[in-house]
């Protein structure tokens, strides 16, 4: 499964359950979030697309940084 990362512009817990709520109503993903570095690993057979804009769902400001190889 590919595995992506986007920055997420979270200054705070609040905003990074923002991220969980929305990913988890999305399904289908398996994530994790870097609060201090304002990013997010997502696996996932979802398009970016679809991801990216479940991520703006957040309000947030949200870009695409690339595909991570999975270890």
């Amino acid at each position: 499964m590919p595995k992506h990362e986007f920055f997420v512009d979270m200054t705070c817990e609040g905003c990074s359950n923002a991220v969980t709520r929305v990913l988890h109503r999305l399904g289908g993903v398996q994530f994790d979030i870097d609060l201090p570095n304002k990013k997010v690993y997502i696996e996932s057979e979802h398009n970016v697309d679809t991801l990216l804009e479940t991520l703006k769902k957040t309000g947030k400001s949200v870009s695409y940084l690339g595909e991570k190889s999975v270890q």
